[in-house]
């Protein structure tokens, strides 16, 4: 719905909203009627019953996480309970349900009582810096959890709810989750995606990162780039302090520097490249964000935008990681946006002819999708 739609003139008169009601009546008495397939019950009721295991089992998964369970069965060795709690710490008998559990969901294998962990699920669960790592998704689920009431009120109000308001762990879940694809993704595949982008950094470029969070993306190109500098801008002050910490334990902070703001922030300052990593839909003006990038950047300068894959139709992002993307913009991405008293919430599934609309009218004629791949669509436009 558009803010023109929103508006009073534009909705249907009372006597339509009436008919309109009867008919979804009528339906609802018809639907009553017809006799229910009772196998179509039993089959959602499953799945049901089946998603509500897992959701409960998240909350075990965090905590394998967060307790460093995973990371004690990484080696692959069968343990006992007793076993696992003599070499955590923990307390067997809340061991004992855990791993009967995990062994349950098809986490863990389970033999004569023996429990191990296979080297393929260490990589997602038990390390950070493997490109499948996904124990950050627990983290987020947590924080999801955390914040559940005042999410309660945020649809019934629709006020929005700002990063600095949410659980702390979203700022460090999130960054988990996105440091595996950045790892895999923005050196070999973005970055030479973007035409002349990768000369500009090797020769030695200005860069601006927009909505740096904790600064991985900056890192990461600053690690690779020693010619270029690089400024990081965030409006969520924890996240930059962290940021700050990161580059200097990486030995970047030479030619990195981290500060509270965003795109319009120092506006004397030039830059040959502005880029937005997974940002740009979380913000309440992406068009007026967009607007102060392009007046940042010099004649013919490179702008990068980095977003969530997505399709223009809905029914085309309606599978897996579809869901993923939808649940988070739902918990973190659209409440963050209103927080901002904007109206846009694009969400993150904008899908590429709204972005592409968005850059248009931020005065980014060029624009272009550079590469799209499984996860990240990659936007390009120039000044």
């Amino acid at each position: 719905m558009t803010l023109t739609d929103q508006h009073p003139a534009h909705q249907p008169s009372t006597d339509q909203q009436d008919v309109d009601q009867q008919d979804v009546d009528q339906q609802v008495v018809d639907q009553q009627d017809a006799a229910p397939d009772l196998a179509r019950v039993k089959e959602f009721a499953d799945k049901v019953h089946a998603d509500t295991a897992v959701a409960v089992n998240s909350v075990l998964t965090y905590l394998g996480d967060r307790l460093g369970l995973w990371r004690a069965l990484a080696s692959g060795e069968p343990v006992t309970s007793t076993e696992l709690a003599a070499r955590t710490g923990l307390a067997e008998r809340y061991l004992r349900e855990w791993l009967a559990a995990q062994a349950a969901a098809g986490y863990l294998l389970h033999d004569g009582g023996r429990f191990r962990l296979p080297f393929e699920h260490a990589l997602v669960l038990a390390d950070d810096d493997s490109p499948a790592a996904s124990a950050g998704g627990l983290e987020f689920t947590a924080a999801a959890w955390s914040g559940v009431d005042r999410l309660a009120d945020a649809f019934t109000t629709g006020e929005g709810i700002a990063w600095g308001e949410q659980d702390d762990r979203l700022a460090t879940s999130v960054e988990r989750f996105f440091r595996p694809l950045y790892r895999g993704a923005l050196l070999p595949v973005w970055v030479p995606a973007v035409d002349g982008l990768q000369e500009r950094l090797e020769a030695g470029a200005a860069v601006l990162d927009v909505g740096c969070g904790l600064g991985t993306a900056t890192r990461m190109l600053a690690a690779a780039f020693p010619a270029s500098r690089f400024v990081g801008v965030d409006s969520h002050e924890p996240s930059v302090r962290r940021a700050r910490e990161a580059a200097a334990e990486a030995g970047v902070a030479d030619r990195v520097s981290f500060r509270i703001g965003d795109a319009a922030d120092g506006a004397d300052e030039r830059f040959d490249v502005v880029c937005f990593f997974d940002v740009l839909h979380d913000l309440g003006d992406p068009v007026g964000a967009l607007r102060a990038a392009r007046s940042r950047l010099v004649d013919g300068g490179l702008l990068m935008v980095v977003e969530p894959h997505a399709e223009d139709a809905l029914d085309d992002n309606l599978h897996a990681r579809g869901l993923a993307w939808f649940t988070a913009s739902a918990v973190a991405c659209v409440p963050g946006s209103l927080a901002q008293h904007g109206q846009a919430a694009l969400g993150a599934q904008a899908g590429p002819a709204r972005t592409l609309e968005v850059l248009t009218a931020a005065g980014f004629d060029s624009a272009r999708v550079a590469v799209a791949t499984d996860y990240n669509l990659v936007y390009e436009a120039r000044r």
